[in-house]
């Protein structure tokens, strides 16, 4: 039976086949030996996971098979072992070798940042070639990964070579028929697969380790890659759309908000903050979002490295959120609700999605009180589709500026970080005291031109490789995380001493948040301490330091501020002064590009894309989620958020309306 499933001539598909079976075991193994204590372990666990991942296996090879089975089957057996043959045999062989080794040393660097096997993040990196590939020469010694590679991939086919499969595939009489009937079972695997197996079959377990090392690390590539958009009403529970939007209505009225159009599917309101004992302030606002800067890097929020003194003592001295969640885990998901005021979208983020311009974002309330909007970034802000979403939205760029806007529609004033404006670089863009010497200088044109301006700063140096110049901290640049967060918080401290300097100081308001966590793996569906991040406001006029304790998101940071300076605005925010909310009404939305949750009171609802719901009670200390009887009435208000800033979105409701 074993001849008529590999007859002599598929004795190299044999060989390929064992290669990537035994190889993807051998990365499976690796991952659950890495994450050990993190998975579900016992032998009934053990089992699922190797067994859904062997299925997983047999189906990512089988669509490997289909070229060389075409092949097999279409030359002619009067031609078997000769020049052309081996040619394009070896070549084949070779090629595809070189791929199985590449993707999987490729899984462990994706491992070892985001535990997760590929995923649409996986997809974007696909793109953006320079700042990926320049990060890994930085952060992996690149030369011996290459060299390991081909040594291994040499060695595969030396030991095919001894083993005979080479001269069974070259020198047999294998018949059209025996070919056939060889042929058809992984025809029909693949079928299979790309019909009725998808890749969210893997997730079996509760536990989010075993759910990632069950599948294939290429299969979720590719799974991705058709997926990285997703419809909410296809793939998500919903509601009636009346009854989403008078839920999330309700709780967006308030006696200080009027809906321009009530009767309409529609939350454009207009927003009072002025009254007789408060008088409207236009400070500049400069916000830094800081990357990968998780609350419990903070003394203030329970760390005691010391890490962070500088940003320390600037949240005890203003109005310090303790109680502070990032919508998502990427940069772009927090850029996303800062900017757009607006839950997490399932897929990918509304930054990098399609009629993602001309939107209602914060920086048109800036606009209408006469601000300068500037967008500030460290590396080439074509990545991740920046330079066309903030140009697109009426930003100016200021950015290393390698690239291109990608959308040539739009016109918008670009304006480059120069070579000798740059003391250090690596793979991201310049360091921390680089960009913010550009805010200096930028600030400082605008203070002469007497226009307020509105800066967004989006830092780079918290990120692999952890690099930045030597001599300014007591860690050595490279050395790790701990490192980067320290020289990070050391930028800070010498922007705000030059800052402190200039004459536009005592009328700038700052503001400081980071854009998501340092890590975003977690046993369950979402790992709630993995959005935790911190969020202050300085140097507000008349406003004395406060820590608030009340629930939080990023959607909410804006209307807050907004609220302290008095402004009335007209409004298609999700977001709420947060000042405002009695302490039991907070809430936060945090989410992955494929869940969704609402966060209250140590509640945890979760909405997955295959219409599922989930209801948990989070323990904050240990960080887990217990499952509860399901709440009605909090899925329905879950629902309702996502569904009206889905519906928001598809419907072109999330426009300017002139």
């Amino acid at each position: 039976m074993w001849s008529k499933i590999f007859p002599k001539r598929f004795a190299l598909l044999k060989a390929f086949v064992l290669i990537f079976l035994s190889i993807s075991f051998l990365v499976r193994l690796s991952l659950y030996i890495w994450d050990f204590k993190e998975v579900d372990q016992g032998i009934f666990n053990l089992l699922h996971t190797f067994l859904t991942g062997l299925l997983f296996d047999i189906g990512t090879v089988s669509f490997f098979t289909l070229p060389y089975l075409l092949y097999l089957l279409l030359f002619p057996t009067k031609w078997y072992g000769t020049i052309v043959d081996k040619v394009i045999t070896v070549l084949g062989f070779f090629l595809g070798v070189l791929i199985i080794y590449f993707s999987f040393f490729a899984e462990f660097t994706f491992w070892d940042e985001f535990h997760r096997r590929f995923n649409f993040i996986a997809v974007d990196y696909l793109i953006y070639t320079y700042e990926v590939v320049q990060n890994i020469n930085e952060s992996y010694p690149l030369p011996i990964l290459i060299s390991s590679i081909l040594a291994l991939v040499a060695l595969n086919i030396f030991l095919v070579h001894r083993l005979g499969y080479f001269r069974e595939t070259y020198h047999n009489t294998t018949t059209l028929g025996q070919k056939l009937f060889a042929a058809i079972p992984w025809f029909l695997i693949s079928v299979i697969f790309a019909l009725y197996v998808n890749n969210e079959q893997a997730e079996w377990s509760e536990n989010r380790y075993n759910n990632e090392i069950s599948k294939a690390g290429i299969y979720s590539f590719f799974a991705a890659f058709r997926n990285n958009e997703l419809s909410y009403t296809e793939f998500y529970k919903t509601i009636p759309e009346k009854v989403a939007f008078k839920k999330v209505k309700n709780a967006l009225a308030g006696s200080s908000n009027n809906f321009v159009h009530p009767q309409t599917n529609g939350i454009l309101r207009t927003i009072k903050n002025s009254d007789s004992a408060t008088t409207e302030q236009k400070p500049n606002v400069i916000f830094i979002c800081i990357e990968s800067l998780s609350g419990s890097f903070l003394n203030s929020m329970g760390n005691d490295q010391n890490l962070t003194p500088n940003i320390d003592a600037l949240a005890n001295e203003g109005v310090f959120f303790t109680n502070f969640y990032a919508t998502g885990t990427r940069t772009v998901r927090g850029m996303e609700a800062i900017t757009l005021s607006i839950p997490p979208t399932p897929g990918r983020s509304i930054v990098k999605r399609k009629n993602n311009t001309g939107l209602f974002t914060i920086g048109e309330v800036f606009k209408e009180k006469g601000y300068d909007r500037n967008f500030f970034y460290g590396g080439d802000g074509y990545f991740d589709n920046m330079n066309t979403f903030f140009g697109g939205n009426g930003f100016n760029i200021i950015d290393r500026g390698r690239g291109f806007l990608l959308d040539k529609s739009i016109k918008t004033k670009r304006t480059n970080i120069e070579d000798n404006e740059v003391t250090f670089e690596n793979a991201w863009g310049v360091c921390d005291t680089d960009i913010y010497n550009k805010v200096i200088k930028e600030s400082d044109k605008a203070h002469g031109m007497g226009r307020p301006f509105f800066d967004f700063v989006m830092t780079t140096s918290n990120h692999k490789p952890y690099t930045y110049p030597e001599g300014k901290i007591d860690i050595p640049s490279g050395s790790g995380r701990d490192g980067a967060v320290k020289y990070t918080d050391y930028a800070i401290g010498e922007f705000f001493r030059i800052a402190r300097t200039k004459p536009w100081f005592k009328n700038t308001v700052f503001v400081i948040m980071s854009d998501h966590c340092a890590n975003s793996a977690g046993r369950g569906e979402l790992d709630v301490k993995n959005h935790h991040i911190p969020a202050l406001i300085y140097n507000l006029r008349n406003e004395q330091p406060k820590k608030v304790v009340t629930m939080s998101s990023q959607i909410d940071i804006f209307p807050t501020l907004f609220g302290l300076l008095g402004w009335d605005y007209d409004s298609n925010f999700f977001g709420m002064d947060v000042l405002k909310l009695k302490p039991e009404d907070g809430r936060a939305f945090i989410g992955t590009y494929r869940k969704l949750g609402l966060l209250k009171d140590e509640h945890v609802m979760v909405l997955g894309d295959q219409q599922t719901s989930n209801f948990y009670k989070w323990n904050p200390v240990d960080n887990n989620l217990k499952g509860l009887p399901m709440d009605n009435d909090f899925l329905e208000n879950t629902i309702s958020w996502y569904q009206v800033a889905d519906y928001l979105y598809t419907h072109k409701g999330l426009e300017i309306k002139h």
